[in-house]
């Protein structure tokens, strides 16, 4: 595919903003949720793999934020840090909290909506990647590359997970549906390419919504099949749609916690 030429067009970095946002956006928030597990994963072993996953998710988050640094839309940091909520593309299902309470203090969190998101996520993840690595934006296509090698071992991490609950105990079963229609509750806008979707297929930075959740349904069919159960239904219309800057209070609530630190000296060395 020819490389996207982004001088020619300022539409064109318009729709390469809005999609590096959304991914960058995506990632920075789903590992800060993963990390919010340190130290209250089900035994160590998990702690460490699942600690591992979330930075790992954080670094893929970096190199979204780098690209958007390198055309001139300010500091890495700063774009992850800095945003309000009302200026972030991420989907509602990454911002979402793990459960009741607060880390710090008494968290009631539920390890089976963190399973369920996870593995979702992962999976539309992998979807993405694999398309983005065809991109008419070549620094984007080289990420993805990168990015595509640990997929690899996240999903198979969290499918591992999803495959041993669903075949466990009752209770473990029951939890487990339960996270399943929480988790598809906030599904609808995580392929959703936002107001911006059109421009972004037709200059080929990534193919349109339709493909991608088909691919996601054929990639899950299998694995629900083997359950003996059916595949959820995406949201045909998303109750509120993250890529158009419509969030919930959590977001407000994750990004104070998050950027806490880095906003106590911004000229500082992290």
């Amino acid at each position: 595919m020819t490389e996207l030429n982004l001088a020619a067009n300022s539409e064109n970095k318009d729709a390469v903003v809005s999609l590096l946002f959304q991914l960058a956006d995506d990632d920075f928030l789903y590992s800060f949720r993963g990390s919010e597990w340190l130290g209250l994963a089900p035994h160590i072993e998990e702690d460490v793999a699942s600690s591992s996953i979330s930075q790992d998710s954080m670094g893929h988050a970096a190199m979204y934020y780098q690209l958007l640094e390198e055309l001139g839309l300010g500091s890495a940091d700063s774009l992850a840090h800095l945003r309000p909520a009302k200026e972030r593309k991420n989907s509602i299902l990454v911002e979402r909290p793990n459960g009741e309470g607060y880390y710090m203090e008494v968290p009631k969190y539920d390890w089976a909506y963190a399973v369920v998101r996870n593995y979702f996520y992962t999976a539309a993840k992998k979807i993405k990647i694999e398309s983005l690595k065809n991109s008419s934006y070549q620094p984007l296509a080289e990420v993805a590359v990168k990015v595509n090698i640990e997929l690899y071992y996240h999903l198979l991490h969290w499918k591992t997970w999803f495959v041993q609950l669903l075949s466990s105990t009752d209770e473990a079963k029951q939890r487990m549906q339960a996270a399943i229609a929480q988790v598809m509750k906030d599904f609808g806008d995580v392929f959703s390419l936002g107001t911006d979707g059109k421009k972004i297929v037709e200059l080929g930075l990534i193919e349109e919504e339709r493909t991608l959740v088909q691919r996601w349904q054929e990639q899950m069919k299998a694995v629900f099949e083997s359950l003996n159960l059916e595949i959820p239904e995406i949201p045909a219309v998303p109750e509120a749609n993250g890529r158009n800057f419509e969030h919930t209070k959590d977001l407000e609530t994750a990004i104070a916690t998050l950027s806490e630190v880095y906003r106590i000296d911004t000229a500082a060395s992290w």
